[in-house]
């Protein structure tokens, strides 16, 4: 299958990201949002993120301009129809996601091949909400988009090997190394990294160190480019909490219990830097 139009659903941080690349990749894209303003703000975000690549001479201005008219930007759904490949990057909940993809299996061709960005929600319960199960599989990028070469390429139980191919050679034609994953909660990224993240808020809860100093450390102690304190406000703390509920309920292993100073934070609106304040404070 030859995959041309992309429809992208969400045009927040990861949407408008993935949006992006598969236009500077030469695709025309569909990008979708429930309301007007979150799409002009998204297509704000590709509009400077191509003029950062302008002003570093990674991409010339006629090219820049030719990106952006490969993006059509639409509230509505059923525009999504003409669409190859759809891929669903709305916020991190089951039901609204459940909902999505028994609308979009009922709207798109028959086709078409429809995928989640999702971070931790099983592939093969979304695939149950279709009647094309076969051609329903995960795609999950990594922030920020643009930059990021990982893709996770999820194998749901129903998804078949023709589904898996096409993602797998689009991904690498978009520049991105895709890893094949199976089904299971949070895959192989979030599994490993979503405790390490909650891990260090039970440190900080305990009065171990202070949030930098615990993000210094695991800077300086393990090479990371950014610390685990820093990098949940980046993620957003119900993001990372909602990958930690995922986790524990798939697992019913206790060690995966979300640190309830997380749970507290998200209840305050503390999420990190989209709110201005998280474990650190952003202006």
């Amino acid at each position: 299958m030859q995959i041309k139009t992309i429809g992208v659903i969400g045009a927040g941080t990861m949407g408008n990201g993935i949006a992006q690349a598969f236009a500077v990749a030469g695709h025309d894209v569909i990008l979708t949002d429930i309301a007007q303003a979150p799409l002009d703000r998204g297509m704000k975000n590709v509009d400077g993120s191509l003029e950062r690549l302008v002003k570093k001479d990674k991409m010339t201005a006629d090219a820049k301009a030719a990106t952006l008219a490969r993006i059509t930007a639409t509230t509505s759904l059923d525009a999504l129809a003409a669409a190859d490949l759809v891929v669903e990057a709305a916020t991190e909940n089951l039901g609204l996601k459940l909902d999505l993809f028994a609308r979009l299996d009922a709207l798109a061709r028959p086709d078409a091949i429809l995928a989640s960005n999702t971070s931790s929600i099983s592939i093969t319960k979304l695939a149950a909400a279709t009647k094309r199960p076969g051609q329903v599989i995960g795609m999950h990028f990594f922030n920020p988009v643009p930059v990021m070469q990982l893709v996770e390429v999820i194998r749901g139980l129903q998804t078949t090997d023709a589904t898996y191919e096409a993602i797998e050679v689009l991904a690498k034609a978009i520049g991105k190394a895709p890893v094949q994953v199976r089904n299971s909660p949070g895959f192989v990224v979030n599994r490993l990294l979503c405790p390490m993240i909650n891990e260090a808020v039970f440190a900080f809860s305990e009065g171990l160190a202070t949030a930098q100093e615990i993000d210094d450390a695991m800077r300086m102690g393990c090479n990371h480019p950014i610390g685990p304190l820093a990098l949940c406000d980046l993620i957003g703390l119900d993001v990372q909490l909602a990958v930690m509920q995922v986790l524990f309920e798939g697992f019913k292993d206790p060690k995966y219990r979300p640190a309830p100073l997380l749970v507290e934070m998200v209840e305050a609106g503390y999420l990190g830097r989209k709110t201005g304040r998280g474990f650190h404070r952003y202006a």
